[in-house]
């Protein structure tokens, strides 16, 4: 336990230092729903959040035994002293799930999905005035995702503030097309960027009361197709709560 425990905590610090130097992109991704259901009619809810401001919510549902319907927001609206970045993104998907071993502790969920934003990048310099824009980029975008998540529940509880609570480790892989629909740079149309983003998401969560757990995510994307614009850099890197209700004992 105490090598996972390392493991965990040695990539939290890798993605936490791939934030902070990552390169600019005009594409920001946000924290994908990993609901871990296990039963017909259970609901999912998060909310997440990292030091950029980048907020993310979550939701989902599941209809029967194996399938399920979710639905992810994200908004950031981030200014540094020489950059201005806002973006917003809202998707939606279907999938199938199923639990896993004879204890049923693992549960494995594939979700399809569908999704549109929109991303307006500022780089700014200083002057005897302010800030002046020195370039901006302007764009619309569509995205087509599918995913697979995994993730376990830890046999014995852990004690903690007086009182056992469950633990869970999991991951989520997503192979996202992110395509520009309308491209400005400086306000003049300019050619669109398509690409294709492998984005590793690992997540750890433990329960504070009934239903509630507390989510740290962590991880990063990696674009296969090389643009100048519509290229990898940003990591995923956040602190969330969930609300799982439902679920069948």
């Amino acid at each position: 336990m105490l090598k996972v425990r390392s493991r965990f905590l040695v990539f939290g610090l890798l993605s936490g230092m791939a934030w902070l130097s990552s390169c600019s992109s005009v594409y920001l991704p946000n924290v994908p729903a990993t609901p871990m259901f296990n039963n017909k009619g259970e609901g999912y809810i998060a909310a997440h959040v990292n030091p950029k401001g980048n907020a993310s919510a979550n939701l989902g549902v599941a209809f029967t035994d194996h399938l399920a319907i979710i639905g992810n927001g994200s908004y950031i609206n981030y200014r540094s002293t020489n950059n201005d970045f806002k973006q917003y993104l809202y998707e939606g998907g279907l999938g199938y799930f199923t639990t896993v071993g004879k204890a049923k502790r693992s549960v494995l969920e594939f979700y399809a999905g569908y999704g549109v934003g929109a991303t307006t990048d500022v780089d700014e310099r200083a002057s005897t005035t302010g800030t002046t824009p020195v370039e901006t980029r302007d764009l619309d975008f569509n995205k087509i995702f599918i995913q697979a998540n995994f993730s376990s529940t830890r046999k014995n509880k852990l004690n903690l503030f007086g009182k056992p609570r469950e633990l869970n480790y999991g991951t989520a892989i997503r192979l996202s097309r992110i395509k520009m629909d309308r491209f400005e740079l400086n306000g003049v149309p300019a050619p669109l960027e398509e690409n294709l983003y492998i984005e590793p998401v690992f997540f750890t969560r433990l329960e504070l009361n009934k239903g509630f757990q507390i989510q740290y995510t962590n991880g990063w994307n990696i674009g296969l197709m090389d643009n100048q614009f519509l290229k990898p850099g940003n990591a995923v890197f956040t602190l969330g709560l969930i609300y799982n209700f439902g679920r069948n004992k």
